[in-house]
């Protein structure tokens, strides 16, 4: 295995786990959605699976972690618009 292949897969599964947590810690009652860490593991995890997905030719996987960016950008940019004092 390349350390190029080696990096890929390790960001694919970096992102799955991020996701993963995110949601366990979500389902568990220890994050809520509306805070920018759970905003962020999902983000990062999505650009992970970007990473993996486009490497491995997995189109529509891109798409929709590309969706899921934007959603979790939009999210942390309403949190961050929210905290900003007046």
């Amino acid at each position: 295995m390349t350390l190029t292949l080696f990096l890929i897969e390790a960001a694919g599964w970096i992102g799955a786990s991020l996701i993963l947590g995110a949601y366990v810690l979500l389902s568990a009652g220890k994050m809520h959605g509306n805070s920018p860490m759970y905003q962020w593991m999902n983000v990062i995890g999505a650009a992970g699976f970007i990473l993996n997905s486009g490497y491995h030719g997995a189109i529509p996987s891109v798409a929709i972690n590309v969706l899921w960016i934007g959603i979790g950008g939009f999210a942390l940019w309403r949190i961050y618009k929210r905290a900003k004092p007046v």
